[in-house]
C-alpha cells in the first residue's frame, strides 16, 4: 500500500451479503419502521503493520487506524474535528471494554479512546474504562456518552461475542440473557441507562477467534492476523459485517460452509425486534480503508 490510511472513497456493498446472511441468519425478515430505509455506515480499516512479529498490536498504528476510521465515518479528515462530532467537553464518557483474558481489548485501543476524549476536552475524572464493573462505576453511573469496544470471537452461548453482547454487563443478572442463544441482547440497548448513549462502536478484528468448542475454549489455531477494526455508530451493522467475515474465514479454513453453533441470531433480532440498528448487509454502507487483500467482504 502506498498510503495505508488513504480512504478509498467508493463505498461498496458487501459482495458476499446474500450467502453470509443466509448462513448466519443475521439479516432476514422485515425491519421495524424505525430502521427501515436507513443505511448504516461501517468503516473497515486494515493495516498489516498494526501487528508486530509476535502478533501484538502496535499502539501508534492502532491509534492512527482509529482516527482514520472515525474521520471516514463522520466525513472529516481532521481527527480532532471528527472526534468533536462524537464527544463534547461536557460529556461524561464510559468506555465499555472487554477483558476476557484470552482475547481482551488491547489496552492501547482503550488508551487511544481516552486520549481522544481528553483532546476534545473531557476532564480526567469524567472518563473511565471498565468491563464487569460498569454498574458500580461512578463514571458509568453518570455517563452521558458510551464508547463500545471489544474483540470479535466465537462464543459458547451467543454464537459470537459481538458489540451487542458486550453490553450484557449493563444488567444485574447477565445470565438471564443466555436463553435461546442470547436472543434478547438487543433489549439491553433499550434500557434507560443505556438507550441513546452510545456514540461509537469499535469491533476489534486484529486477531479474531473464528472457532471454539465450549464455554472458555481458546486456541491460537483458530485465530488469524486480520489486522482490522470495524467502526460504526450502529452496533448491529458492525456486528453483521464482522459476522460475515467470520463466516467467510470458517469456509476458507474448513473448506465448506460450517455454520456457527449456536446461531448468532441475536444480531438480526436486535434489528427486527428491538430496532437497535441495521442487520441486512445490502443496507450497510461499507467504507474500506487500507489493505484490501484477504478482507473476506
Amino acid at each position: 500500500m502506498s498510503d495505508p490510511l488513504q480512504p478509498i472513497t467508493r463505498r461498496e456493498l458487501i459482495a458476499s451479503g446474500a450467502a453470509a446472511a443466509a448462513t448466519l441468519a443475521i439479516g432476514t425478515g422485515p425491519r421495524p419502521a424505525a430502521a427501515a430505509g436507513k443505511g448504516s455506515r461501517v468503516v473497515l480499516v486494515r493495516r498489516p503493520d498494526v501487528l508486530d512479529g509476535e502478533g501484538a498490536p502496535r499502539a501508534a498504528v492502532l491509534h492512527e487506524m482509529l482516527d482514520a476510521a472515525v474521520g471516514a465515518l463522520l466525513d472529516d479528515a481532521e481527527p480532532e474535528a471528527a472526534w468533536r462530532k462524537l464527544l463534547t467537553p461536557h460529556d461524561v464518557v464510559g468506555v465499555k471494554s472487554n477483558r476476557w483474558s484470552r482475547l481482551a481489548t488491547p489496552p492501547a485501543l482503550e488508551d487511544a479512546i481516552v486520549a481522544r476524549a481528553r483532546t476534545v476536552g473531557v476532564s480526567a475524572d469524567a472518563v473511565a474504562v471498565d468491563d464487569q464493573g460498569v454498574l458500580a462505576s461512578p463514571v458509568f453511573r453518570r455517563a452521558t456518552a458510551l464508547v463500545n469496544i471489544r474483540p470479535m470471537r466465537t462464543h459458547h452461548w451467543a454464537g459470537l461475542g459481538t458489540l451487542l453482547k458486550n453490553y450484557i454487563m449493563f444488567v444485574a443478572e447477565p445470565w438471564t440473557y443466555h436463553d435461546n442463544a442470547c436472543e434478547r441482547l438487543g433489549e439491553i440497548w433499550t434500557l434507560p441507562h443505556v438507550r441513546g448513549k452510545t456514540r461509537l462502536n469499535v469491533l476489534v478484528m486484529l486477531t479474531p477467534l473464528f472457532h471454539g468448542t465450549g464455554p472458555h475454549h481458546f486456541s491460537r489455531t483458530f485465530t488469524w492476523p486480520y489486522a482490522g477494526l470495524l467502526v460504526s455508530q450502529d452496533p448491529v451493522a458492525a456486528d453483521a459485517v464482522g459476522a460475515a467475515i467470520i463466516a467467510a474465514r470458517r469456509r476458507e479454513h474448513f473448506g465448506e460452509d460450517r455454520p456457527i453453533a449456536p446461531s448468532p441470531h441475536h444480531i438480526a433480532i436486535a434489528d427486527t425486534r428491538y430496532g437497535v440498528g441495521v442487520s441486512r448487509l445490502d443496507a450497510i454502507d461499507l467504507v474500506r480503508l487500507g489493505e484490501r487483500a484477504g478482507s473476506l467482504v
